[in-house]
C-alpha cells in the first residue's frame, strides 16, 4: 500500500465509529475558538471538515452564523442528528459547495491534516472575504503530565501519535497543514497558539476515545482490541484513573493564517 492509499484509508474511516465519535470525542477550548475568530471581519463561518459537529457546536456558543461541510454522509448524519438546527451540506475541503466570498472565517477542527491543501487552498480561499481567517484546531493530549504521556507510550503512535501531543504538533503542523505563505491560494504567515482543556472521563470511556482514532480504526480487530485492551490495564493500575471519572487534560492547539 502506498502512502497515498494508506492516507486515504485513514481519511476515510471514521463513518464507521460516526455514532462512537460523536459520543467520545472532546470539543475545543472555547478560549481556543475566541482566538481562531479574532481577526475575522465578520460572523459569517465555514466549519469545514466538520465530522460530526464537535467544533460546530462550540461555534454555535461563541454566537456565529455557522456553516458545516463534511464529506462523510455517516458522520454527517450524526451531525444533522446532534444540530438538526444548523445548515449542514456533503462537500469537501478540495470542492466546497458555496458561493465565492461566502465566509469570514473558515475553521476546521481536527480535520485539517487530512487536506490535499494543493486543491483545497485555492477553494477555502475562494469562499473567504478578503481579510478572511483560515484556523485549524486539533486536541492534543497533555504528555507533560505524568500518566498520559505512561497512557502515549503503551497504547503506541496508532492511538495517540506524535502530533498528538503539543511538542510534535508545535514542530509540524504549521509547515504541513497550511497553503504555503504567498502562494496561489494568497494566505499570510501562520501563527500557532495553544489553550488549556479537559474532557471529563472514565478509563472505559477514554479508551473509547482512543478507539476513534483512525490508526486504530484501520487495525484488523484483533490488534485494536490487543491495543486498546493493555491501555484499559494501564488506567487501571493508575491511581489517577483507576477509580470513577477524572478530567483528561488536554491542550486545544490553534494554526491560523489570514487570507490576502
Amino acid at each position: 500500500m502506498t502512502e497515498s492509499d494508506q492516507h486515504l484509508r485513514h481519511r476515510q474511516s471514521f463513518g464507521a465509529a460516526a455514532d462512537a465519535y460523536a459520543a467520545h470525542r472532546p470539543d475545543y477550548a472555547p478560549a481556543a475558538v475566541r482566538w481562531a475568530l479574532d481577526p475575522a471581519p465578520g460572523r459569517r463561518v465555514l466549519d469545514l471538515g466538520a465530522g460530526t459537529g464537535k467544533l460546530t457546536g462550540c461555534l454555535l456558543a461563541a454566537g456565529v452564523e455557522v456553516v458545516a461541510v463534511e464529506p462523510d454522509p455517516a458522520m454527517l448524519a450524526e451531525l444533522r442528528r446532534e444540530l438538526p438546527d444548523v445548515r449542514a451540506l456533503r462537500g469537501s475541503a478540495e470542492s466546497i459547495p458555496l458561493p465565492d466570498g461566502s465566509f469570514d472565517a473558515v475553521l476546521s477542527g481536527n480535520a485539517m491534516h487530512w487536506f490535499d491543501l494543493d486543491a483545497a487552498g485555492p477553494e477555502i480561499a475562494r469562499v473567504l472575504a478578503p481579510g478572511g481567517v483560515l484556523a485549524g484546531l486539533w486536541n492534543l493530549f497533555d504528555d507533560g503530565v505524568g500518566w498520559v504521556a505512561g497512557l502515549a507510550e503503551v497504547g503506541g503512535s496508532a492511538a495517540i501519535g506524535p502530533r498528538d501531543v503539543p511538542a510534535g504538533w508545535r514542530t509540524g503542523t504549521a509547515v504541513l497543514h497550511l497553503p504555503p505563505s504567498g502562494g496561489p491560494a494568497r494566505f499570510g504567515a501562520a501563527e500557532q497558539a495553544e489553550f488549556p482543556h479537559g474532557q471529563r472521563r472514565t478509563a472505559e470511556s477514554l479508551v473509547a476515545t482512543l478507539g476513534t482514532k483512525a490508526g486504530m480504526l484501520v487495525m484488523p480487530e484483533a490488534e485494536r482490541r490487543s491495543r486498546l485492551d493493555r491501555a484499559r490495564a494501564y488506567l487501571a493500575s493508575r491511581p489517577e484513573t483507576a477509580d470513577g471519572e477524572f478530567v483528561l487534560p488536554l491542550r486545544t492547539g490553534v494554526l491560523r493564517a489570514r487570507r490576502l
